[in-house]
């Protein structure tokens, strides 16, 4: 009760800042709204309007990553068309996944200027660790980018582009913020020019938080440096490097309620909240991108790319109860480390005003490590008991792309990419592409694309630990991604629709699940392993609108039908778990003339199958219900320098679970499936100082 009298005070504090607002202030206008000839770099590789591009695009541009309520990048990117995001219950550390169009979060490809964020021992990508503040604008591709992006880019590709320094001014901003769950943020960025062409942009950031559940702390640190020579087209270098570091718990399900403190050795190890007090991870990652790009002659451009990131992972984990061969007490602890060097070099050719040629190759090579080593009932490291497992993996592609435009009113894209992976072989992936522009602001696209996932490191290479081993044998994931697209502008561009329809497939879909062709040492238990067993489809579609009513206020809406399934190897065809068939989103903004932006968001997730009882069930066991969340983010600029924010996020106290797993009760045996709990509401206050 006295929490929500609190939040209630604060916000009607915050909506009567205006009346001390300095008449000297800037009055800012809304944006426009989405038009055709918005430019995008991601979907071709070259600069290319949105009239151009044979896919469904989004562009969340540095003014939405300003005006959102998001605090993260997997927040922001879910409030857009055909983008769900997934968690492992919100709290501080929890990692946030990206889905396209109800497609697993293995299927997105998530680029920062152009290099690779997938995990190679998951294949997944988390996007939580990007800070906002960094990015000048994100690029999103919807169907299949495995032509230009080799593996992942199933479902679409995510392109984080961060900022630069500008030519004309210097760009400099601090924020200091405090909110619930005893969160804080310290964020600084500053970019300029130090001589006529050569400049950087900087950003660091730290925050720090409590959680909502016991240990689901967090402590988040990085810092980022762009590096720029920017000679127009003659020739434009950047050196972009990035630090990250995450320490948090993992506080797992949250147990039924009424479930008591539970101790081994006076050491507690879950309690009614947190399944998990003790569980802890950490995450180091360093990245270096070096891209060089030149446009020497109107029909020849050139673009290189030399990347290297490292990505470190640490788990500390122990068990409440005896698991073989495990007792009460004791544990594990990994490290898994992953070391990617990557170059790509490409070129275009504009023969003649319609046409465009696309040659480029790429190479990357892999370094995996897993250390594995004992932790006693005490939760100490036990001497002499890591053993460690090293392997490495390489793939090159060679990729060729052509556009032709004979009119105004047509377009056409065709394209193939050959890759060669060192463990599974290799993949030839056409793509292809037409637009029809019968009006001005009008465009029908059709793109039709084959898609594939290799095999993660850890699918290859886990290492056998008792219970579960990798399979150096899979084979690589599979399909074709199709959709057809209406765009179209109105009202002197006071109003963008879009309307889609998607088709996909994966074939050879990698599951992990008990093989009874490998039993472990203990009667009656078999190992996990992965193999090629499943096949997933789906086919949906997604409708969105963004309209500008009056001058200072924009609305946009979207809604996105997925009806998903998989097939397993028996024979059972159900719909795809944690997949929603119904995603609506409704967002509105407006600009006051006395300097306060209001933004409001209402976000709908539809029911989605949990768990199945077994490979059999065409039912669900466990569904997760439908829920709604709203947020909102009020911006009053005080004096043209200041701002003043708060942000309210999950306003109406929802509860919700984002997925499920076990959870035993050490006292009574008894295992449940229990849910990760979403964030409980959340209230945060910033004030920032803008140069």
């Amino acid at each position: 009760m006295r929490k929500g009298l609190i939040y209630w005070m604060v916000l009607a504090i915050t909506l009567c800042l205006p009346v001390v607002s300095s008449a000297e202030e800037d009055k800012h206008e809304a944006p426009v709204v989405t038009t055709m000839e918005e430019v995008l770099v991601s979907a071709t590789k070259t600069e290319e309007q949105r009239k151009d591009i044979p896919n469904s695009v989004i562009l969340v541009d540095r003014y939405d990553i300003q005006e959102s309520p998001a605090k993260t990048v997997g927040e922001l990117l879910g409030n857009e068309l055909g983008i769900d995001w997934r968690t492992y219950g919100n709290y501080g550390g929890a990692s946030e996944e990206i889905k396209i169009r109800g497609m697993s979060s293995d299927g997105t490809q998530v680029l920062v200027n152009g290099v690779s964020r997938l995990s190679p021992s998951l294949g997944i990508a988390n996007v939580a660790e990007i800070p906002l503040n960094s990015i000048e604008r994100i690029e999103i591709v919807k169907g299949s980018g495995s032509l230009l992006y080799g593996s992942g880019a199933m479902g679409g590709t995510i392109n984080i582009i961060t900022k630069r320094p500008a030519n004309d001014k210097i760009d400099a901003k601090a924020t200091a913020g405090y909110g619930s769950e005893s969160t804080y943020l310290l964020s600084a960025e500053q970019g300029m020019n130090v001589i006529e062409d050569l400049g950087y942009y900087i950003t660091a950031n730290k925050k720090e938080t409590d959680g909502f559940r016991d240990n689901g702390d967090l402590t988040h640190n990085d810092v980022s440096l762009n590096l720029v020579l920017d000679k127009d087209d003659v020739l434009d270098i950047s050196l972009y490097g990035e630090y990250v570091n995450r320490e948090f718990g993992q506080p797992g399900v949250q147990p039924p309620e009424g479930t008591q403190d539970y101790y081994v050795k006076n050491e507690i190890f879950y309690n009614s909240e947190s399944a998990s007090l003790l569980n802890r991870h950490e995450d180091t990652n360093k990245m270096a991108v070096l891209n060089v790009k030149s446009n020497p002659l109107d029909w020849l451009g050139l673009s290189l790319k030399g990347d290297y990131t490292s990505l470190e992972s640490y788990n500390y984990m122990r068990n409440a109860g005896a698991s073989w061969p495990k007792v009460a007490g004791e544990g594990y602890e990994t490290w898994i480390i992953n070391d990617i060097a990557g170059i790509e070099g490409f070129f275009t050719l504009t023969p003649h005003s319609s046409t465009e040629i696309l040659l480029g190759m790429d190479y990357n090579d892999y370094g995996y490590e897993n250390r594995q080593g004992d932790i006693d009932a005490s939760g100490n490291a036990v001497a002499g008991t890591i053993a460690t497992e090293e392997h490495k993996v390489h793939t090159n592609g060679s990729f060729a792309e052509a556009q032709y435009r004979p009119s105004r009113y047509i377009k056409f894209l065709a394209g193939i990419r050959h890759e060669s992976h060192s463990t599974f072989g290799s993949e030839d992936l056409p793509r292809f592409g037409l637009i029809l522009n019968p009006f001005e602001h009008t465009a029908l696209k059709f793109s039709h694309g084959k898609h594939f996932k290799a095999p993660t490191m850890n699918d290859l290479f886990w290492p056998d630990d008792g219970w579960t081993r990798g399979n150096p044998d899979l084979k690589a994931e599979t399909g074709w991604h199709s959709d057809v697209t209406l765009e179209q502008s109105l009202l002197s561009d006071k109003l963008f629709f879009e309307a889609t329809y998607f088709d996909w497939d994966i074939k050879d879909k990698i599951n992990w699940a008990e093989n009874p062709a490998f039993p472990t040492p203990v009667p009656g238990f078999n190992y996990w392993t992965p193999s090629n067993v499943d096949t997933y489809e789906a086919q949906g579609c997604e409708i969105g609108a963004r309209i500008k009513p009056i001058h200072n206020t924009i609305l946009s809406l979207s809604y996105t039908y997925t009806d998903a399934t998989e097939e397993l190897s028996g024979g059972t065809v159900r719909q795809a778990q944690y997949t929603a068939r119904h995603l609506f989103k409704g967002d509105i903004s407006y600009w006051f003339d006395f300097g306060l932006t209001a933004t409001f968001i209402g976000r709908y997730v539809g029911s989605r199958p949990a768990f199945y009882n077994t490979a059999q069930d065409e039912f669900a066991s466990y569904i997760l219900d439908s829920y709604w969340t709203a947020d909102l983010k009020l911006e009053q600029r005080l004096y043209d320098k200041w701002l003043i924010g708060l942000q309210g996020t999950n306003l109406f106290d929802t509860g919700y679970y984002t997925r499920l797993s076990n959870f035993q009760d050490q006292t009574s045996g008894l295992i449940t499936r229990e849910g990760f709990p979403g964030a409980e509401r959340a209230v945060f206050c910033s004030l920032t100082y803008e140069y």
